[in-house]
């Protein structure tokens, strides 16, 4: 679901301002939009209601990146018993102009699959950003 619409209260605002102000440090020059979803019936029937999908745009295309834009989506399991919403992991996924080009999810073995994968040093940047949106959910 777009971050914009999940962030009604100041606790989760807040962590999705963290969210964003973590992948800015390992890429300073994106641009960051809270809303990468478009609100019409296909797309609502396809959006996880329990995730925090958050849209990442770099000036132009980059070839350590092989993307133009990379989407993340963090996703969350709804427990019954608590009634609280629990990490399960993080997806992310660059575009291009042809589509995906790859995709880092830490549900399975954190493994990075696709035609056009990023460079090693973009690779560990994506692994460290998921290690510290785990930390921020943690706490």
């Amino acid at each position: 679901m777009n971050a914009e619409e999940k962030a009604r209260g100041l606790e989760i605002a807040t962590k999705i301002a963290a969210i964003v102000n973590l992948f800015k440090q390992q890429f300073p020059d994106v641009k960051a939009d809270l809303k990468p979803w478009h609100n019409d019936p296909d797309t609502i029937n396809l959006v996880d209601p329990d995730s925090i999908d958050i849209g990442f745009h770099f000036p132009g295309w980059s070839r350590k990146i092989q993307s133009r834009s990379i989407l993340v989506q963090i996703r969350f399991h709804y427990d019954e018993i608590d009634k609280t919403h629990k990490l399960i992991g993080i997806e992310s996924a660059g575009f291009n102009y042809t589509g995906e080009a790859w995709r880092l999810s830490t549900i399975e073995n954190w493994q990075l699959e696709g035609k056009t994968p990023p460079v090693e040093e973009i690779r560990e940047k994506l692994k460290y950003f998921s290690r510290q949106v785990f930390e921020l959910f943690q706490n």
